[in-house]
């Protein structure tokens, strides 16, 4: 066990074969324990989880955040810029649709990062971002 805290996220998909193939194909995550109604993933150190149910209410809304509407509901993982690359060229390669495609946010400001936001089959909101500055990641304006 590390010290490192790891966090563990579960949250609802509407058919696992498709979480299966997003989150263990398309970005990579080792596959761990697995039920006919759930899937555990390596997610870049976290744990997640995927529970089988049934479509319901879409998004909650979206937020203004650097003139762009950022979904209230998200996750993701912050990552070197270099795996930020690798990931954006990844999913481009696969034809995941991006609902804010790769970009700078906050340029030259306190908490400058590289941003993208997908959404998984389910419709799941993800965020990857990198900063080049890893004491940005609380930098206040």
């Amino acid at each position: 066990m590390t010290d490192r805290p790891r966090f563990h996220l579960a949250f609802p998909v509407h058919d696992l074969d498709k979480a299966r193939a997003f989150y263990g194909g398309v970005l990579g995550c080792p596959e761990g324990r697995s039920a006919p109604e759930w899937i555990d993933f390596d997610f870049f150190g976290h744990q997640i989880v995927t529970h089988l149910t049934p479509p319901g209410p879409g998004w909650e809304g979206a937020n203004k955040v650097d003139d762009k509407d950022v979904p209230v509901r998200h996750f993701g993982v912050i990552l070197s810029p270099s795996k930020f690359k690798e990931i954006s060229e990844k999913l481009h390669s696969c034809g995941v649709q991006f609902l804010i495609e790769p970009q700078t946010r906050f340029k030259g400001l306190p908490g400058e990062q590289l941003t993208l936001f997908v959404v998984d089959p389910s419709g799941n909101a993800l965020e990857f971002k990198a900063f080049a500055d890893d004491r940005m990641v609380f930098a206040k304006f």
